[in-house]
């Protein structure tokens, strides 16, 4: 299964990947960063795609994300 993860160090907290996840998956912590739900991130990659600083990833996880 695939989940996106944010690279906290290059995240600008633009907050484009909010308004690109169609699962409502993202959330920009105190204006400091974005941080993905890994329950309702689908790995559908947009976000990844969407990123101008290139600080999301979507990669294979292991089973048993909590």
């Amino acid at each position: 299964m695939k989940k996106a993860a944010n690279d906290i160090k290059r995240c600008v907290a633009c907050g484009v990947c909010v308004l690109q996840c169609p699962r409502e998956a993202i959330d920009i912590y105190k204006g400091c960063h974005a941080v993905v739900d890994v329950m309702k991130c689908v790995g559908c990659g947009i976000c990844e795609r969407a990123c101008p600083t290139g600080s999301i990833k979507v990669a294979e996880v292991q089973d048993g994300i909590k």
